[in-house]
Formats: structure tokens, C-alpha cells, sequence
């Protein structure tokens, strides 16, 4: 039995000898997430499936305890996933033999999507004062580590947390994550980056995520940021961040400056079934762990318009690496888009945004946006270590459309349309187009 496990045994032995105690009940919430999800991805150009169609039903069943009475508060949370498939795109659903799945289901041994996965995950959790533990399933979202909620089922992880907020202004946060279950699948598997995450004999991983850090309230406007991430004999991570926000006339003009600097450990910086994508002059452009990323987003929001820029590199001779099992991920850059990251090594990728909020003309809970990002000055190298693109580019094209209703029988449903195109030179890289149409509904039940 492993430490996480023995633990989150020992805070369920104490929460069952005091369940009854006020608090536990009084302050528990539980609802049902419902999400009917359909994507369909059009491959562009290349050899393979030009499309990859799914559909299906999502069902997210989530218990939140209240805490037991005492100097020390015990409570339990419990989050049961279920995802049924209605249309796998008769053969489309773009599984492969060295995938993890489909795009929003598991797929079985013959690549067919399954008829139906599903996961149960617990966390224990223990309160003092403004300290919390929580042992068990996590969803952390911080600079080094987030979690994705991009298909039909969110991704959550194994491991213990603890969050303080003892010193005013100041929030901190640390864990350590053993597993990950990625949002096509049922089962809990180890982590791993892009370049290692491959399917089969050459696939590697790690048991083992750290990660620490804080966020200090410097004024009410302004916050500082410093975390730090290892995924043990990958890579090390440390993240700086400066967020302010400054009101100018009518409006508010936020800025958000981000640096990460990334760096190899253990076997990555030795063994090339360790290694990670990049441009490297070595076979396949793949080596350790090398870059340094830098970010700044403009945001200016008046009368329900969001205007935004911004500009991002990526330096060093390796891709921005973050947890990846190759089954869809998510990471804390302003350039995570629908389709791509733009964090190629050597990539230098520009930005434009605009959203709006349709409640400044009568109508509340209608939202739409777009967003525009161009990368270049790409470079990859070939299996034989030469040279196979200089300076090759891609963009990409977001545009969003969401409405949510606001009162009467059906309020809080949600619908939400996204659609993304996404072009690139680079060499043996397929284009594509992609639609995703989301339909949600969340009933409290406690």
C-alpha cells in the first residue's frame, strides 16, 4: 500500500468515528454535471484518416463534504465520471496503435471506441485553521500543473495537497501527484512528456510529481507568482509571474507577464528513451530538457468588450515540456489554444484576442470570442539529425460562441460552439479544422 493510500485510510477511519458531528452534513453540497459533447476534427492534406468524428453523453457526480467539528476538521469529497458514447463516427474516432484512445473515448484492442468508461475517485481531506490536506483524487490547476476539461470527462490525478492562506495576501500550495487518468480513459497511468509518451516498447514515465509555490497579493491590483514543478527524471521547472491590473478610463487594463525556465533531470539528460521534442542536432530531434519561456498578454475590457495582445517565445533546444501522456493535455501558457501550444523550440508567436459580453445590450448570458496566433522561426531537424525545416510557421483561429440561460425551468443550461482552423509548413505535419459543439446542464442535489 502506498503512502497516499495508507493516509487517505487513515483520515477515512477518523471521518467515519465522527460523521455525525455538525459541520460534515450541514455544509455539504453534491450536484450532477450532465455534458453532451460532439467533436469533429478534418484532417488536412497528408496520408490517413482525413476525419475524426465522436459523440457522446458525459455524466459528472460530484459530492463535496462539509468538515467535522474540532481544532482539526475531517471531511471526504467523491467525484463518479461516467462517459456513454452515442456515435464513434462509424470508424473515425481517430484511435491509432500507438494512442491511448480515441479523441473522446477509450478504444478497444481492435480500435473500435467503447460503448461506455467510467471512474470513481475519493479524497480525504483534513482542515486547521486556513490549512487544508487532501489525499486522494486531485484537480489541480496552478502554472506547473493543470487539469484539462476539454472533451466529454475531465482528467484527474492521484496524490496529496496541502493549501494554506495563514498569511494574509499570501496563498501556498504543495503536492505531490503519483498517477494521472486522462480524459479518455478509465484507468489511472504514470506521467510522462512529449518525445518519451509514445505507446509500446519505447514509452517511459514517472511515478513521481512535485510541485510548490504561491501567489503574494503585493496591492489589491497587483499579484507576484513563483512556483516550481519536477516530474522526477524528466525535467525541473520554475515559473515567475506578475499580474496587474490597471483601471484607465472607462475600463481595466490587465497585464500578464509570465516566465518559465525549464531544465532536465535524471534519465532525460542521458537517455534518449528519456528525451523530448525539440530541435536538437541529434536523430529524430529529440533530446533533454532545454528552454526558456517568456510571455506577456494585454487585456483591456470596457463596456463588454475584450480587447487583448500578446507575444511569447520559446528559447533553448527543446519544446516547452509539461505533463503529457499523450492523451490530451493542458499547460499554463497564454498560447494553450484549441488545436496547438506554440511552444516549438525557438518559436516566437504573436497574438490577437477580442471578446464580448452580450448582458451590455440585453442580452445576459450570451458570450462570444476570437482569437488569432501566428508562430515562425520554427526549426526541426530530420530522423538523420539534418535539417528538415528553417523557419517554417503555423497559425491558428479560435472562435467561440456561448449561451447560458439566465432564469425559468432550464436555467443554467449551457450551449457553446468552437470552432478552430489551424494552419503549418512544417514538414510531414498535418493541417486540420475543427468544430466542437458542447451542451451542458448541472443540477444541485444537496
Amino acid at each position: 500500500m502506498n503512502k497516499s493510500t495508507l493516509a487517505m485510510a487513515v483520515a477515512v477511519g477518523v471521518l467515519a468515528q465522527q460523521a455525525n458531528a455538525a459541520g460534515f452534513i450541514e455544509d455539504s453540497k453534491a450536484t450532477l454535471g450532465l455534458r453532451n459533447f460532439y467533436i469533429n476534427t478534418d484532417n488536412r492534406d497528408g496520408a490517413g484518416a482525413n476525419k475524426n468524428e465522436e459523440w457522446g453523453q458525459g455524466f459528472d457526480l460530484r459530492f463535496i463534504s462539509g468538515y467535522t467539528q474540532g481544532t482539526v476538521g475531517f471531511g471526504i469529497d467523491a467525484i463518479g465520471l461516467l462517459g456513454v458514447k452515442l456515435d464513434s463516427g462509424g470508424g473515425t474516432n481517430g484511435a491509432t496503435a500507438t494512442s491511448y484512445g480515441g479523441t473522446v473515448f477509450p478504444s478497444k484492442s481492435n480500435g473500435e471506441a467503447v460503448d461506455n468508461f467510467s471512474s470513481l475517485g475519493l479524497t480525504a481531506k483534513a482542515k486547521v485553521s486556513q490549512t487544508e490536506l487532501k489525499l486522494g483524487t486531485l484537480q489541480p490547476k496552478n502554472p506547473v500543473i493543470v487539469t484539462n476539461d476539454g472533451r466529454l470527462l475531465p482528467q484527474t490525478w492521484q496524490g496529496g495537497q496541502i493549501t494554506s492562506a495563514e498569511i494574509k495576501d499570501l496563498s501556498l500550495v504543495g503536492g505531490q501527484i503519483e498517477a494521472v487518468k486522462g480524459r479518455n480513459s478509465s484507468n489511472n497511468e504514470q506521467m510522462s512528456i512529449s518525445g518519451a509518451n509514445t505507446r509500446g516498447t519505447k514509452f517511459r514515465d514517472s511515478n513521481k510529481f512535485i510541485y510548490a509555490g504561491g501567489d503574494y497579493k503585493i496591492t489589491k491590483d497587483l499579484t507576484a507568482q513563483y512556483y516550481y514543478g519536477k516530474l522526477e527524471e524528466f525535467y525541473k521547472q520554475h515559473f515567475l509571474g506578475l499580474v496587474h491590473n490597471w483601471a484607465i478610463g472607462p475600463g481595466v487594463l490587465k497585464s500578464d507577464f509570465r516566465y518559465f525556465n525549464s531544465s532536465d533531470d535524471g534519465a532525460n539528460g542521458h537517455d534518449p528513451l528519456f528525451f523530448t521534442t525539440g530541435n536538437y542536432n541529434a536523430p529524430n530531434g529529440k533530446g533533454k530538457v532545454d528552454n526558456n519561456l517568456y510571455s506577456g498578454l494585454f487585456l483591456y475590457s470596457v463596456a463588454g468588450h475584450t480587447f487583448g495582445g500578446g507575444y511569447q517565445v520559446s528559447n533553448g533546444s527543446s519544446d516547452f515540456p509539461w505533463l503529457n501522456q499523450g492523451d490530451g493535455s493542458s499547460n499554463y501558457t497564454i498560447t494553450d489554444s484549441q488545436i496547438q501550444k506554440f511552444g516549438r523550440a525557438g518559436e516566437k508567436t504573436w497574438q490577437a484576442r477580442y471578446a464580448f459580453d452580450f448582458a451590455k445590450v440585453g442580452v445576459p448570458g450570451l458570450t462570444a470570442g476570437l482569437v488569432y496566433l501566428h508562430g515562425d522561426n520554427i526549426d526541426t531537424v530530420n530522423a538523420k539529425g539534418g535539417e528538415a525545416a528553417n523557419g517554417a510557421s503555423e497559425w491558428e483561429r479560435d472562435l467561440s460562441v456561448a449561451y447560458v440561460v439566465q432564469e425559468g425551468p432550464l436555467k443554467n443550461l449551457g450551449l457553446t460552439w468552437k470552432n478552430a482552423t489551424w494552419r503549418t509548413d512544417l514538414p510531414n505535419t498535418r493541417s486540420q479544422d475543427e468544430n466542437r459543439v458542447i451542451l451542458s446542464y448541472s443540477i444541485p442535489l444537496l
